[in-house]
């Protein structure tokens, strides 16, 4: 058979064409093409400058298509919707020359028409392969019961638009149609076709074997459960009992103390253990449901202890300072005694459970005061991790659907500790995270919240769960990192970190013996005097809790046991100041205040991180500008937007006040640099205001800020001084770098009231409202500077 030709009468064509992706056209087709911009101006090409036809091609990654098919553009309107769509019909195969020009944003390119061929219609072997495509066709689609479609394959006379057909088949792959596209001969795409239709039918077939196969074993295994009933039927008239285990759980939910609700519950689900097949994936999921609310504490309560004396003896034992935690448990404590001797145990349906957030820097005992409260109290105590937690399954529990599924971490934390009113400890709140899988601190809500948890509800135990006795203690680094709707539910007890005097009397008193412990020495063996631990104190660390401390001591008593071992040392190891080199090494802290702030544009803040307080220097310095270029302020340091903003702030202001401030106004005609070491360190938050403003006006008058000054408050556009937050541990920091004197908001000076006494004795704080008042206070005299310059 000889192949298409193009007859004389249909000459190269130039034609707009269309690339459409994910759909291969074929002759014969109708079809409906979104319009985006390129497509709209392709169908509004054909339809001004060639009647309305125009080619379509599908659109290929690596070449452009060879063949498309011509289209006449039926009808242009808008789908369901609002989309801008045109009906095109396709109606002749045909090959895609080169691009040439033509009117109208649309891409034109020279057509050549394919015709079919004239003799087809006459070949045997075309007429058979189309009988036994039209067949294979007409098989598929009575399994499809779609009876009119076979009733226009019926009236299908053309072998080539028989073939061509196929472009409608969804079990064809885009390639597949593109190759019958590229196909021009009649009895090729036929064969093409064919093959892939009986590989359509055999796959359907094997499908409906599967299905079938299937359908029986489910007919089977319902016969089974029938027989299965129809079993137990007869074994209860024969008085022989029930499945095996469904008794026994019966017995022991009417045996066990819990709420009628949860026995009414737990009965209904031994119901459905009796009615189950053993075979039946349900009888453990409801075996394992009803274990763990039979393990449940229901009614265990331990009992408080009443002497409040006592108790407040075994947290000063425990733990040195934190007052204020202290004096909020005793109160807990002491109202509680009350409510029992009064019989007021239970109010509104709510027991007298409280939630506290201890807030503050690592190393200050957080999470081991919780041991010690749950000991006052004479508690259970439960320890739940919070730090990283990201699935709020985690908190609230799993469906029962679900295969593994678990109750959340705080039934289990009653489950563990065995009674309905432990001390639970949620440590590390502040690093709980949000994704896919839900925010846990939103599912901690109902759990935090007096006035709702008393019917807390687990996704796995669909009960009302009583937590309104129990004792919540949440940690947290960084207060802010918490939900504003979480850390509303908590009380907020901060923990601010330790002066010099109180690292050194926990290390006497509690670091020290631990660690002589765990080294297997004795207080006769080794005595470390109180100087020795004021230096390791005050230059070995600088943190706000004692956690460098212990690990310095531990090193100290290791040197220590080493020497005793190898006989280096003939009697007691004594550890004094002049020791301390040679067991823990040299100092790594050293007063830099003075050094950095000797010159000119340096002033010391006070920042708090989420390791405590810390002192933060602020540096500026300017530089001629460039011919043609203009005066600006730059910022290094890692900054966040909010200090980016302080910054302009404080530029803004010395501009505005530099008469006031002694400023020349020279000075704003040069290049504004502003650091803020160390740059590896990302740091933000409005606190640095007035440390800026400092900064700028000592470079600009060339008077340095006093080395003993340190400073910390926002400052306004008008110079006002507006409060801060961390106040307490920013004094701290204070003290350590060595700082004499600090400027504080005055709107903090209630803040002072929780300073410790010492801290204050050591720091003479000036309250300022105004940034001024900073100004003339921090900046010392005018350095005198030699500058020599060429001639």
């Amino acid at each position: 058979m000889s192949d298409p030709v193009t007859p004389a009468d249909a000459p190269v064509q130039k034609l707009p064409v269309l690339f459409v992706p994910d759909l291969v056209v074929l002759p014969g087709m109708v079809v409906s093409i979104e319009l985006d911009d390129a497509a709209r101006a392709t169908v509004d090409a054909a339809r001004s400058g060639s009647d309305g036809r125009l080619l379509v091609a599908p659109r290929l990654d690596d070449r452009y298509a060879a063949y498309g098919a011509v289209a006449t553009v039926e009808r242009v309107g808008r789908v369901q919707g609002g989309t801008e769509a045109a009906i095109l019909k396709a109606d002749q195969r045909a090959r895609i020359g080169s691009g040439v020009t033509g009117p109208g944003a649309a891409l034109w390119v020279e057509v050549e028409p394919v015709a079919t061929d004239a003799d087809a219609r006459n070949d045997q072997r075309v007429q058979e392969l189309a009988e036994e495509y039209k067949r294979l066709v007409v098989a598929t689609l009575q399994r499809r019961e779609a009876w009119q479609v076979i009733d226009q394959v019926q009236r299908v006379t053309d072998p080539g638009a028989l073939a061509d057909l196929a472009g409608y088949a969804p079990y064809l792959s885009d390639e597949r149609k593109r190759e019958l596209l590229e196909t021009p001969q009649v009895a090729a795409r036929l064969e093409l076709v064919v093959g892939w239709t009986r590989e359509h039918l055999a796959e359907m077939e094997l499908t409906d074997k599967i299905g079938h196969d299937v359908a029986e074993g489910m007919e089977k295994s319902q016969r089974e459960f029938l027989l299965r009933q129809q079993l137990a039927a007869i074994r209860k008239e024969l008085g022989e009992g029930e499945p095996e285990g469904a008794d026994d759980y019966r017995a022991r939910v009417e045996a066990a103390a819990v709420p009628d609700a949860v026995r009414e519950s737990m009965l209904r689900e031994v119901d459905k253990l009796e009615r189950a097949s053993d075979q039946s994936p349900e009888t453990s999921y409801l075996r394992t449901w009803l274990d763990t609310v039979l393990d449940l504490p229901w009614s265990v309560r331990t009992d408080d202890t009443t002497d409040v004396a006592a108790a407040r003896a075994v947290l000063d034992a425990d733990h040195h300072g934190l007052e204020e935690v202290k004096d909020r448990i005793t109160e807990y404590l002491a109202v509680r005694a009350r409510r029992a001797e009064r019989g007021l145990q239970v109010v509104g349906g709510r027991g007298s459970g409280a939630v506290m957030l201890l807030a503050g820097p690592p190393g200050v005992g957080k999470t081991s005061l919780g041991e010690s409260v749950a000991r006052a109290l004479g508690r259970e105590f439960v320890r739940v991790s919070l730090g990283g937690v990201r699935d709020e399954a985690e908190i609230r529990g799993h469906r029962r659907t679900y295969v593994g599924a678990l109750p959340g971490r705080i039934v289990r934390a009653v489950k563990e500790a065995g009674s309905m009113n432990p001390v639970v400890l949620l440590d590390e709140v502040d690093k709980v995270g949000a994704d896919h899988r839900g925010d846990p601190a939103a599912a901690l809500l109902e759990v935090l919240d007096p006035a709702q948890n008393h019917t807390f509800r687990d996704h796995y135990l669909e009960l009302d769960l009583d937590l309104s006795d129990v004792l919540f203690l949440a940690t947290a680094n960084v207060v802010e990192q918490i939900p504003q709707a979480l850390l509303d539910r908590m009380e907020l007890i901060t923990l601010d970190g330790y002066t010099e005097d109180d690292k050194v009397a926990i290390a006497r008193d509690y670091l020290l013996p631990r660690q002589l412990e765990r080294t297997a020495m004795t207080p006769e063996e080794v005595t470390v005097t109180d100087e020795a631990l004021h230096e390791l104190a005050a230059s070995h660390t600088r943190e706000a809790g004692v956690r460098q401390m212990e690990r310095l001591l531990a090193r100290l008593l290791r040197k220590a046991a080493t020497r005793l071992a190898t006989r280096q040392a003939s009697g007691p190891v004594h550890v004094d100041v002049a020791d301390l080199k040679d067991l823990v090494g040299r100092p790594r802290f050293t007063p830099e205040v003075a050094e950095r702030t000797s010159v000119p544009g340096v002033a010391t803040g006070l920042a708090v991180t989420g390791l405590g307080g810390d002192v933060l220097f602020i540096e500026a310095s300017a530089h001629e500008v460039r011919p043609g270029g203009a005066p600006g302020l730059t910022l290094t340091g890692q900054l966040g937007e909010v200090m980016k903003e302080s910054a302009q702030i404080a530029l803004t202001y010395v501009k505005a006040h530099a008469g006031e401030l002694g400023v020349d106004p020279a000075f704003f005609d040069r290049a504004v640099h502003l650091h803020v070491p160390a740059g590896a360190v990302p740091k933000d938050g409005p606190s640095a205001g007035i440390t800026m403003v400092a900064a700028l006006t000592s470079l600009a008058t060339g008077r340095p800020v006093r080395s003993e000054v340190g400073m910390t408050g926002e400052v306004t556009l008008n110079g006002r001084v507006l409060p801060i937050g961390g106040l307490k541990q920013k004094l701290l920091a204070a003290q350590r770098a060595g700082l004499t004197e600090v400027f504080v908001p005055l709107r903090n000076e209630p803040d002072l009231d929780d300073v410790p006494e010492e801290v204050l004795a050591a720091l003479t704080v000036h309250v300022v409202g105004d940034v001024r008042d900073v100004v003339r206070g921090a900046l010392g005299e005018a350095a005198e500077v030699a500058v020599e310059r060429a001639a």
